[in-house]
């Protein structure tokens, strides 16, 4: 079944009792239990709620997964997968990946004698030099953020697979609906679902998917221990903005396609990075493991002063943090999404005082060239 229609139908089946079309939000901290050492399967909200299972085993037939599992955030995901490691061990991480990211690796997770080993994981050579006897795993961006340099997934996976260590694949700028890690040989799936899944900046949520059952077991008796699970409320709000994933990103994707292109144009842009641009260095690679090419477009403007004029003279898009919803976002990486990546390493990676990044929603196209045309005058 295309993911389109499964997307659509997420908790279509769930209240088998009235039919509902839409999966009830389950308000409730514990369940009665109907009778001693009996259980309806539901305990306590923390270690499974209806509504949140809803969305758990969604994302996990949509990715092709064992199991599926929802977090209060995309960080607290990250940070949950990270309980799958121990004192001692080394992962080979993207480079040029969120910020935040990068803060939770280098400031909190380094505390417990985890290293991390950042290189260009556009480049299968590099990544396998970075491998150490001691390397765990490999996680990696399938675009990066904000420079959207494509990882080659089929590739990485072999290579992990040849090292024995697991290959991590933070898909939340394509999602399933464009890309499929799974399907190209990766073990476990990271989102902030925040994004384009749940779609309408209205609420923050991160999902986990991970194919083999045996280590789902293991990711589910960590998430349970420590608890930073997804309310039922922000469950709901997920799945509602997933039913409509197909639709949205077909139409962020051919908003950003004309937009990129007329950036490519714009005498005050000397840089356009976008996938979709048959220049963009990873083009080829992306056309063909993926369905698309994503929303996000980042540029580079000629004069550092123009970058506040663009920010604030824009009526349409908005100055703001976060991405992928149905609005239109445009941000300054430098010092907002990658202010924690040290100076030093920001203008090696290329995230610089004239970069400027665009996440495009579903508004007419016209009216955002528009928009970004009178911010430039």
């Amino acid at each position: 079944m295309n993911i389109a229609t499964q997307a659509a139908q997420i908790g279509l089946e769930w209240d088998t009792r009235t039919g509902a079309v839409t999966v009830p939000i389950y308000q409730t901290a514990t369940f009665r239990h109907p009778a001693l050492g009996q259980s309806t399967g539901y305990d306590y909200s923390r270690s499974g709620n209806p509504t949140r299972q809803a969305l758990e085993e969604g994302i996990a037939r949509l990715e092709g997964g064992a199991r599926g599992f929802a977090y209060a955030s995309g960080m607290a995901a990250i940070a949950n997968l990270l309980l799958l490691f121990k004192k001692g061990d080394h992962l080979v991480v993207t480079e040029d990946l969120y910020g935040g990211t990068c803060r939770l690796f280098d400031q909190i997770f380094t505390q417990y004698d985890l290293s991390f080993t950042y290189v260009d994981t556009s480049d299968l050579e590099a990544v396998r030099a970075a491998i150490r006897p001691e390397t765990r795993a490999l996680f990696v961006e399938s675009l990066t953020n904000p420079l959207l340099k494509v990882a080659d997934i089929a590739a990485l996976s072999a290579l992990c697979r040849e090292r024995g260590i697991l290959h991590i694949v933070d898909n939340t700028f394509l999602t399933p609906y464009l890309l499929r890690p799974f399907d190209l040989g990766a073990d476990i799936t990271v989102y902030s679902a925040t994004k384009y899944l749940a779609g309408h900046n209205d609420t923050v949520s991160g999902l986990v998917v991970v194919k083999d059952a045996a280590l789902a077991e293991k990711v589910y008796f960590h998430q349970n221990s420590v608890g930073a699970i997804l309310g039922p409320q922000d469950s709901w709000l997920t799945i509602r903005g997933m039913k409509t994933l197909s639709v949205r990103l077909d139409r962020q994707q051919e908003n950003a396609q004309r937009i990129a292109q007329w950036l490519a144009t714009h005498p005050l842009v000397t840089m356009v990075y976008y996938p979709g641009l048959s220049e963009h260095p990873g083009h080829g690679l992306l056309k063909r493991q993926a369905k698309g090419f994503g929303a996000m477009v980042a540029f580079e403007v000629t004069d550092p002063s123009l970058v506040e004029r663009v920010l604030l003279k824009t009526n349409v898009i908005s100055f703001a943090e976060s991405l992928g919803g149905v609005e239109t976002l445009i941000t300054f990486p430098e010092v907002q999404t990658h202010a924690d990546i040290p100076p030093d390493v920001r203008r090696r990676l290329g995230i610089n005082n004239v970069l400027l990044r665009l996440s495009v929603g579903i508004e007419d196209a016209d009216d955002l060239i528009a928009d970004l045309a009178q911010a430039f005058e």
